[in-house]
């Protein structure tokens, strides 16, 4: 079973069993989480979609981790003025585990 979903914006394609690096959520490692936001499913060649969510639909995973992404490149610079400036910047990241899909 495949299902699309939505969640920090975004969306992602998950099936039972898998790990997506999402938007931060305020949950605890080991924490529950059920999605209720789903756009698409799909069961043996069996689509369904939402518009723009599918009722009734939801999927529930689990929190593995909470932890930051690579640290990503901010420069800023201006030409002939001797203006130039460096930062980084982490993004805070969930782990999730995609336990079931229920539709």
């Amino acid at each position: 079973m495949l299902a699309v979903i939505k969640t920090g914006g975004k969306q992602y394609k998950v099936r039972a069993g898998d790990f997506v690096s999402v938007e931060k959520l305020s949950c605890a490692i080991g924490e529950p989480v059920e999605i209720k936001d789903v756009l698409m499913t799909e069961n043996n060649g069996k689509v369904t979609l939402g518009t723009p969510i599918v009722s009734g639909a939801v999927v529930k995973a689990s929190v593995v981790d909470q932890k930051k992404q690579k640290t990503i490149l901010v420069f800023k610079k201006s030409r002939r003025k001797n203006y130039r400036r460096k930062n980084g910047h982490r993004q805070p990241v969930t782990i999730l585990k995609i336990e079931e899909i229920i539709h």
